[in-house]
């Protein structure tokens, strides 16, 4: 079973940048990727995902110019690259491997524990 652990987190003031990292337990070059959040009270939504060679990555349109996905397979690792960050996208985000770069949850069954991004106004 795929191990995934975030990092990179923290509190950052509005308008500064976070580059969040997912280390992978084994290869997961078979894998698409994927990155979730989840503030408090709401549910869990899409932020973006990348195919398993890196080619292709999708994103929520609502964090087009801001977020950017990408992958280095050989180091197992996924990254995600959050700019312009504001106090609403304070959140729990959240690593996860699938089959496809669909923004469903549920397609994608290897979940990481979460990692706390704060952004202070």
């Amino acid at each position: 079973q795929v191990q995934l652990v975030e990092s990179g987190g923290g509190l950052v003031q509005a308008g500064g940048s976070l580059r969040l990292s997912c280390a992978a337990s084994e290869r997961v070059s078979k894998y698409a990727m994927g990155w979730f959040r989840q503030a408090p009270g709401k549910e869990r939504e899409f932020v973006a995902a990348v195919s398993s060679s890196g080619r292709s990555t999708t994103r929520a349109d609502s964090l087009k110019g801001r977020f950017a996905i990408s992958r280095d397979n050989a180091k197992n690792t996924v990254y995600l690259e959050m700019d312009s960050l504001k106090p609403e996208d304070t959140a729990v985000y959240y690593c996860a491997a699938g089959l496809t770069t669909r923004s469903m949850a549920s397609d994608y069954p290897y979940w990481g524990q979460g990692t706390q991004v704060t952004v202070s106004s």
